[in-house]
């Protein structure tokens, strides 16, 4: 885990570096505020409550959490740089996860920035904060299940560009797998255990469910499975790739 952290570091201080970081957070910033206030009805729903901030972050993390980590891999591989990183007395699971913590720790740093939002709502009535924390911790986990998928994705391809749509297309998939245009699909032919299993991994719906209130193990351990499993992919393509 010291590797890790010691990659993690030198990664986060990397994103710092130049100005796409503070272009990135900034947009993010603009985004959130923009469709909370504008598309979110904010105010005009006169409620004490953050429901129409969270609303959205589905679907601004498919967009652009696929920023993020595209250049997880894709930008190592295609410098030539993911030789060199290999060769340090690291194993592949290091790279993978530091490289992962990283890029978590920049999304979590403009999650974080949001405060204000939780700040406007406390002035202006008595929201129940439990369930702001509680979706703020799902929006930061949802926002990590997101990562692994663009980052074990990245690992596939040298191009940036590829790698985005593809993160973006897998994750449009697990976003929407609860929702009744794929499940009316699969309906047709599948039993209602296959619907339930489908239904189940939607990054939608089990976030929907924190924004209610509803945060228990079942949440933690969906997002945690997927975080793990799309890391355990990476590590797999990497190693695949180093041994050609």
């Amino acid at each position: 885990m010291r590797n890790s952290l010691t990659i993690a570091r030198r990664e986060l201080s990397g994103y710092f570096a130049t100005p796409v970081a503070y272009v990135f957070i900034v947009v993010f910033l603009v985004l959130n505020a923009s469709l909370a206030f504008f598309l979110g009805n904010f105010f005009e729903r006169a409620q004490a409550d953050l429901q129409s901030f969270f609303m959205w972050h589905t679907w601004l993390y498919l967009f652009l959490i696929p920023a993020i980590s595209m250049r997880l891999w894709a930008e190592e591989r295609r410098q030539g740089t993911i030789e060199l990183l290999l060769t340090l007395p690291i194993s592949v699971a290091d790279a993978v996860v530091g490289k992962f913590l990283a890029a978590w720790a920049f999304t979590g740093i403009a999650l974080a920035l949001t405060f204000p939002m939780w700040l406007t709502v406390n002035w202006l009535g008595q929201p129940d904060n439990g369930v702001i924390l509680a979706s703020y911790v799902g929006s930061f986990l949802m926002a990590g299940a997101f990562l692994a998928i663009g980052a074990a994705i990245s690992a596939i391809t040298k191009s940036q560009v590829i790698a985005f749509v593809l993160a973006a297309a897998v994750s449009f998939l697990f976003a929407v797998a609860g929702s009744p245009v794929v499940l009316g699909f699969f309906s047709r032919w599948a039993p209602q255990a296959v619907l339930d299993a489908i239904s189940g991994f939607s990054f939608l719906g089990n976030f929907q469910a924190v924004q209610r209130g509803v945060f228990d193990l079942t949440t933690v351990v969906f997002f945690g499975s997927m975080i793990a499993l799309f890391l355990f992919a990476n590590a797999v393509i990497v190693e695949l790739r180093k041994a050609r």
